[in-house]
């Protein structure tokens, strides 16, 4: 018996249908030549912990740092049975055949199984990424032997390994200095966490200390038989610009007024083509995560939680944690099923849906660009939109919009460009004349979507009359001052982006050229750190740590936040760490670097970074002490219930006022007063009653608004108090 063991049920149901005559049991399913096929759900086993060698360990205590532990695993608790299954079944069987993701962590995963329940039976690799039949089917006749990919393995727990030794040290090293000059938080580090916070710190201190300096918009009208239309003057190189070619110099802009009005224009040069845009491509995560945040403002982590639950829950969608935005060309022939999928799922869709033509094979359809998993798009399967909730349905009906539009036709258009040259000072225009909308009818009432109407057009005239024999003048020219932006405050949108492509702010050449070579079989991916899969795990829990905070759609770094970014030494808030471990994890791969060795450099340069902060310590700040605004006598302490933090008075019990807990700080906004009833009286006191909400979800009660000197109560009954005569 062969066992097959897949990454996720989804992956191993689809193995079982290829292999064929299927019989499911009880977490696994068995084929009709004999074999059977099992499957994790992600990761079965997570690395223990140093308490789990050391009971010790679980106090922090800076004298026991740097803390050090053996490499194993342990498993994840809910998850035991699955592990006792597959050990079952592989003591059955006499080959194995690891169906992991076809990447270093879906390596990982299945090889971390089998080396838990110490599996000395022969194992195959199987590559999949795509649960069309005839693609396994293609893929089981081209099955590698696994130790091909041991490298890969190693690689991908080196890296887990370090990640979690340098999370645990540091973390605990920063936030024992911490306490120690009064702070209060966790001072959590991670390697691609504290990255992230040094972006937020690094964009907001670049819009803060932004000089803002002038620059003149020069443009030039143009006159002809045909009509008229404007000019942008284009710089010359030795003009007096700034860094984006935009004119500085007052002088220099009044000359060419001056110059350029009346004259006439030569050196006409004048191109019209016809041009062709393909729709966007389906949605890979981020760029599903960014949209929803542009459109809806859902945060990263809650866009994650709805599509799991449109996958998982509903089955209305493909993998939801894909970095992929392309399909298998083997996908196109189940366009017409998925079209009246949606057609059936989302009415609002369906005359979209129906228009689409499934013959149309766009540019999203290429196997060769498909990685671990293909885009995320809607499944042959069939709902009743309402039986979903209101953000599960806003995130359906993007993902199908998406797929539709890759069956309505390009979207084409005219693009004139003129280059013309006045009193020696060049100037150009550009027009854009639409010649069929296609696929943008989708998106006509996205106008925010700068990806879908990107359009660096000046205007819409047509200009086919203007020639290089025209007769041209200059009719008049202006001059308009402005002052330059600073980089605007990142957005959720905007930060989820960047994190796919911080290659582009890093200065050192090697670092960048590490980072971009580590994303250069990834469509999307320009030198990122972390995974779709992670970053909105991160973002939350910066947030959730009083790192980064939301104020008005924009994502911007606390006091806090950039305090403890100045602690940091360069290396943990840049990326270059992702790209230093990526060159030493290739090495690994290619068997030139042990997984021990890695993580042993790891741990050298944590033992420095340790003693770095046992000898200087840190100094933070302490929050500025809040008054008690009850009794204006007091100030506010944070203290610690059973269900979380809370801010109380430092004169209780004088004062037992008690405020929430609001990312380390107290909240001290007032919940509106409730106002009493003018048609429900209390029959005790005849004051108005006030309906209030129970202690359980979506129940209420009625109470007297002349509490406490009376305390009259009833239950509610379909929003009426139940008033007993």
């Amino acid at each position: 018996m062969r066992l097959y063991i897949a990454e996720k049920p989804e992956l191993g149901r689809a193995i079982a249908r290829a292999l064929g005559n299927v019989q499911k049991r009880d977490g696994y399913i068995t084929c009709g030549n004999g074999d059977a096929v099992t499957w994790c759900f992600g990761h079965l086993l997570s690395l223990t912990d140093p308490e789990d060698h050391d009971p010790s360990a679980a106090k922090w205590n800076m004298q026991s740092l740097p803390l050090s532990w053996p490499v194993k695993h342990k498993p994840i608790s809910d998850k035991k049975a699955q592990i006792n299954l597959i050990k079952k079944l592989a003591q059955q069987a006499s080959e194995i055949v690891h169906a992991g993701d076809p990447d270093d962590e879906g390596q990982l995963l299945v090889d971390e199984v089998l080396d838990y329940i110490n599996n000395r039976k022969p194992v195959k690799r199987l590559l999949i990424n795509d649960l069309n039949t005839k693609v396994i089917q293609k893929s089981l006749q081209k099955m590698r032997d696994n130790k091909e990919f041991y490298g890969l393995y190693q690689s991908a727990l080196a890296r887990s390994v370090s990640d979690q030794v340098y999370g645990y040290n540091l973390t605990r090293a920063y936030t024992l200095a911490g306490r120690s000059a009064g702070a209060s938080q966790v001072l959590s580090v991670g390697r691609v966490q504290t990255p992230i916070l040094g972006l937020v710190v690094r964009r907001d201190r670049a819009h803060e200390n932004h000089a803002s300096h002038d620059y003149y918009d020069l443009v030039a009208r143009i006159a002809g038989t045909g009509g008229h239309f404007n000019a942008k003057h284009i710089p010359a190189d030795n003009a007096p610009v700034d860094d984006k070619n935009r004119v500085i110099d007052p002088n220099y802009a009044a000359t060419l007024i001056s110059a350029v009005k009346g004259m006439p224009a030569i050196d006409i040069k004048a191109k019209t083509d016809e041009k062709q845009v393909s729709a966007p491509l389906p949605y890979n995560l981020l760029n599903l995560q960014a949209d929803a945040s542009r459109k809806f403002g859902f945060s990263p982590d809650k866009t994650l939680k709805l599509t799991q639950s449109l996958r998982e829950r509903h089955q209305l969608i493909t993998y939801n944690r894909s970095d992929c935005q392309y399909l298998s060309d083997e996908q196109h022939a189940d366009a017409a099923t998925i079209l009246s999928a949606i057609a059936a799922t989302a009415p609002v869709l369906a005359k979209a849906a129906q228009t689409g033509n499934p013959t149309i094979k766009s540019r999203a359809f290429n196997s060769k660009n498909v990685s671990a998993h293909h885009a995320i798009v809607p499944t042959e399967k069939t709902a009743n939109l309402s039986a979903l909730t209101s953000d599960e349905a806003k995130l359906y009906m993007l993902i199908a919009r998406a797929y539709i539009a890759q069956f309505w036709p390009k979207h084409v258009y005219r693009e004139t460009v003129i280059d013309l040259t006045v009193a020696g000072y060049a100037f150009r225009t550009k027009a854009r004349n639409t010649v069929s909308e296609g696929w943008k009818r989708l998106y006509a009432n996205d106008a925010d979507n700068k990806d879908v109407h990107d359009n660096d057009a000046d205007c819409t005239d047509q200009l086919d009359w203007v020639t290089p024999q025209s007769a041209l003048v200059c009719e008049e020219a202006t001059c308009e001052k402005k002052q330059t932006k600073p980089p605007p405050r990142y957005t959720m949108s905007a930060l989820l982006k960047d994190l796919a492509r911080v290659a582009k702010y890093v200065t050192d050449p090697t670092i960048k050229a590490l980072l971009l070579a580590k994303d250069q079989e990834k469509k999307g991916e320009h030198g990122g750190i972390g995974t779709p899969a992670t970053r909105s795990a991160i973002i939350e829990q910066l947030t959730k740590r009083g790192f980064i905070d939301q104020k008005n759609k924009q994502v911007i770094s606390t006091d806090l936040g950039r305090e403890f970014h100045d602690l940091l030494p360069v290396s943990a808030t840049a990326p270059d760490m992702t790209a230093i471990w990526h060159e030493q994890q290739e090495q690994i791969k290619a068997g030139q670097m042990t997984m021990q060795a890695f993580v042993q450099g790891v741990s050298d340069f944590i033992a420095l970074e340790v003693q770095r902060i046992k000898t200087e310590g840190v100094s933070i700040r302490p929050p500025r002490a809040q008054s008690c605004p009850t009794c204006e006598q007091g100030t506010l302490n944070k203290r610690r219930s059973k269900k979380g933090f809370f801010w109380g008075c430092s004169t209780y019990p004088s004062c037992k006022a008690i405020f929430p807990d609001q990312k380390g700080r107290p909240n001290l906004k007032k919940k509106p007063a409730l106002t009493p009833s003018s048609e429900h009286k209390c029959p005790a006191c005849a004051k108005g009653l006030i309906r209030r909400k129970g202690k359980k979800k979506g129940t209420y009660w009625w109470g007297c608004s002349g509490f406490p000197s009376c305390d009259f109560r009833a239950f509610d009954t379909n929003g009426q108090p139940e008033i007993k005569v």
